[in-house]
């Protein structure tokens, strides 16, 4: 049989305060104001980043932060239902965020805090007469109230990091919008100097999931919108880009001025459309792009010009044929691209002019077919290729 057990959390656990006699609120607060100056005297000798003199909206803030803790946390002693209030300091965490700090030096004006009020208070607990239990519960709650407070600080840190996050993010994407959208050169350049992007002579568009996380591994010359990678000077030296993107699946728009953005967005966007697991460099697949730029019509076409080839099931036909446009009708580089033997190439040769005919000695003709078999084998990069098209690139 196995034992269970559980710890019964209450009031005092949480609010370990509630459990000292109300008396210690006398004992305590007629020395708070001294209190205080030894503390801000502790603080800005024990950290740093605090050790100026406190004047100014610093110092206020530093001072109401003290002087409202100390006479919190008296109001606070045998008090069930009263927890702290934390506007104060969120507010100083809030401050460290905008003066550039970590928090670091905020937790250890906190625990110099809480160590001089811990060493005063129990002195006058002790000339008051409090017990040893008790004193040893006002030592937990005053440590435990400063834990409080600190988690506020955090809390208001993180705000105002979220916020500055926030408000980086919407820069990057007006930046980001003015560019793929063809909008004047001067709101662009308003636009990049609002998102601190220095404009670059060069830039490319990149189509791809995760966009963030590559823009981390680029650095500073990229900048991502959800799924939209903007990349400066892509083919300059050191560039890693293609290093980056191996193995990903990502549309790769060409290298262009700012002002051409529309056009390398376009092509991404198509070029993603035909991406696998590797990236398609759109400069790499123009041809397959113009096809993708109207797919209902590429597979209009395919099916018209392939139709010949309806009841080929084994494919072997629509192979040859493809291996015989791309040898110019080379006969012996047919046969060793497709591994066979020159008998079997003439063979299917012939069963080819029984269906396709003089289109086959057509210029205009070899053209569609050739633009048909590359539309097949556009479709068959991805079992929804048709669906991912863009409506136009």
């Amino acid at each position: 049989m196995t034992a269970y057990s559980c710890h019964v959390v209450t009031i005092s656990d949480e609010r370990p305060w509630s459990a000292l006699p109300p008396r210690l609120r006398d004992v305590l607060r007629p020395g708070l104001p001294a209190l205080a100056e030894e503390i801000m005297a502790a603080i800005a000798e024990a950290v740093p980043e605090y050790d100026r003199p406190m004047r100014g909206a610093f110092g206020r803030g530093v001072r109401t932060g003290v002087e409202q803790a100390l006479a919190q946390f008296v109001d606070l002693l045998g008090a069930p239902e009263a927890a702290p209030r934390g506007g104060v300091y969120r507010a100083l965490g809030r401050g460290e965020h905008r003066q550039g700090r970590t928090l670091d030096a905020l937790q250890a004006a906190y625990r110099t805090g809480a160590r001089v009020a811990w060493r005063r208070s129990g002195e006058a607990a002790a000339r008051a007469g409090i017990g040893p239990d008790d004193q040893r519960r006002l030592a937990e709650a005053i440590f435990a109230y400063i834990d409080q407070l600190a988690a506020e600080s955090v809390a208001g840190y993180a705000s105002a990091q979220a916020r500055v996050a926030g408000e980086a993010e919407r820069r990057r994407r007006r930046l980001v919008a003015a560019l793929v959208e063809g909008e004047p050169p001067a709101a662009v350049e308003a636009a990049a100097q609002d998102a601190e992007w220095a404009l670059p002579r060069l830039m490319t568009v990149v189509a791809v999931s995760d966009a963030e996380r590559l823009a981390a591994r680029l650095g500073p010359g990229a900048i991502a919108v959800e799924e939209l990678l903007v990349v400066a000077d892509p083919e300059a030296p050191g560039s890693r880009l293609r290093d980056v993107l191996a193995g990903v699946a990502a549309g790769v728009g060409p290298s262009v001025e700012p002002a051409q953005a529309p056009l390398s967005h376009r092509l991404a966007l198509g070029a993603r459309s035909l991406a696998a697991q590797e990236p398609v460099f759109a400069d790499d697949r123009l041809a397959d792009l113009l096809i993708a730029t109207d797919g209902e019509l590429a597979t209009r076409l395919a099916d018209r010009a392939l139709a010949p080839l309806a009841d080929d099931r084994s494919g072997r036909l629509t192979e040859t044929l493809g291996a015989w446009l791309d040898a110019h009708g080379h006969r012996p580089t047919v046969a060793a691209t497709l591994h066979i033997h020159p008998q079997t190439v003439r063979y299917r040769l012939a069963r080819l002019r029984e269906r396709f005919g003089a289109a086959l000695d057509d210029p205009a003709g070899r053209l569609e077919l050739q633009l048909a078999l590359r539309t097949r084998a556009c479709i068959r990069v991805g079992e929804a290729w048709r669906s991912r098209l863009p409506t136009s690139i």
